[in-house]
Parts: C-alpha cells; structure tokens; sequence
C-alpha cells in the first residue's frame, strides 16, 4: 500500500480516513479539495488539476484523497490500493452538516485556503443524489481494476474503524 486513492461521496470520511492512513503509513496525504480550490471558492481548471495530479503520481509514494470523475482515472490507474468508502447517504448528510456547523466561517485543514465552510444546499443534493448518479459509475470503475490493484470497499464506519485495526 504505497499509492493509495480515497474515493466516495461527500461526508464519508474521505479526507478523516486519509489523514488516518498517514498516521500509520508515513505517507503524505494530498487532499484534492485543498489542491483545487482557490480562496472564495474559485475552482482550478481542468487542465490544471490534471497537471498538478500527473504530477503527484509521479511520486514514489502518495494517498491522495477525492472524487473529481473528470480526471480519477489519472489517480486510479496509478494506484496500488483504491478505498472507495461506499457509506450510507445518511450518514454522509449528517456528517456534512455537522462539519458546516463545526468549521462555520473558517477553513477546513483539508480544503484550499479562503474557502471559509458554509452551507450549500447543491453540495447536499450531490450528497444525496450520489447513490443513484455516481456509486453505478464508480462501481463500474472498480471493477475494471478489480484484478490488477487492491480495491477496498468499506461500506459503514464499522467497517472503516476493523479496517484501520487490522493494519496495526
């Protein structure tokens, strides 16, 4: 586990898993939020983010940590591991919200600098919408690399939790 993709849905724990995995690891985590927002909100071009990701797959050693479809396949075939957290949307939305009331007005430690929490009613429709308009795609994407690279699927944060104690 040398080249490590954290891919599901906003509120899964995707960046928390990651900074976890460091931990344990010793492996930087690069959090695709914070690589590719700019303050106030202001999105990177693609071009861009598929520079900056070329870039970090170079590397020897990364988990990188985030879904941008448009360019995961850079992440995915680079990997050894891909965890796809395929966590209820319930518990995504709750998570969510606790986080915009947690971080209200400031940056996040794993999102770009100036981009002070907030609620966006769209983020939460993308939440909730994820089961039915990205898990499909992203379950089809697993298994065409089912064979070649380890695919995790931890599907409650029970999971998550025996996962990281199996690692010790």
């Amino acid at each position: 586990m040398k080249k490590v993709v954290l891919i599901g849905s906003g509120g899964s724990g995707k960046s928390t898993l990651a900074r976890q995995l460091d931990k344990k690891l010793k492996i930087n985590v690069y959090h695709l939020d914070a690589l590719f927002w700019k303050p106030n909100w202001v999105g990177v071009p693609k071009d861009e983010q598929r520079k900056v990701q070329n870039d970090l797959v170079e590397k020897e050693e990364w988990i990188i940590d985030g879904n941008y479809g448009g360019t995961m396949d850079i992440r995915l075939n680079a990997a050894d591991t891909i965890i796809f957290l395929d966590i209820h949307r319930t518990i995504c939305v709750y998570r969510a919200f606790k986080r915009v009331l947690q971080y209200r007005n400031k940056t996040r430690p794993d999102i770009g600098e100036g981009c002070e929490e907030r609620f966006n009613l769209d983020f939460f429709k993308w939440i909730w919408d994820y089961p039915k308009t990205k898990r499909p795609e992203i379950q089809g994407r697993l298994e065409q690399f089912s064979e070649d690279k380890q695919v995790i699927i931890l599907k409650s944060p029970k999971e998550v939790q025996l996962f990281l104690e199996k690692m010790q």
